[in-house]
């Protein structure tokens, strides 16, 4: 079994910067894409990052965040981040970290929901205009 935990989340103004951590523990051998997601009040939940294979594959993001958040993760920590910088009011939402043994043909592929089999609580992130 994984489980994973967020933390990090809370208020800031708009400019302002949070980093989200994810605690991934249990049988973690078995993962090899992680994201993190996010849902927004009335929204669906899409991906906004991806790291697959451990951090063998470059990050790839979701055009509304590209460019202010950085995704990234340590492995010896068993601990994935998602630095959000520039921070406007359209990224209020729950963020939810998420982990998949799927292995995409590809690093740029978005895999869809469905497929991350382990998902984190969720942490509210707020941010003010």
């Amino acid at each position: 079994q994984v489980q994973l935990v967020e933390s990090g989340g809370g208020s800031v103004q708009a400019g302002g910067s949070l980093r989200l951590s994810c605690t991934i523990s249990g049988f973690t051998r078995s993962l090899y894409s992680m994201a993190w997601f996010r849902q927004g009040p009335g929204k669906e939940r899409d991906e906004i990052a991806h790291l697959y294979g451990g951090g063998g594959c470059s990050a790839y993001y979701a055009d509304s965040v590209k460019g202010r958040f950085t995704i990234s993760q340590d492995n010896a920590k068993n601990t994935l981040y998602l630095q959000m910088n520039s921070l406007k009011p359209e990224d209020t939402a729950t963020y939810y970290c998420a982990a998949s043994a799927v292995r995409p043909n590809w690093c740029n592929i978005f895999l869809s929901g469905a497929d991350y089999g382990y998902w984190g609580q969720g942490t509210q992130v707020t941010v003010s205009s």
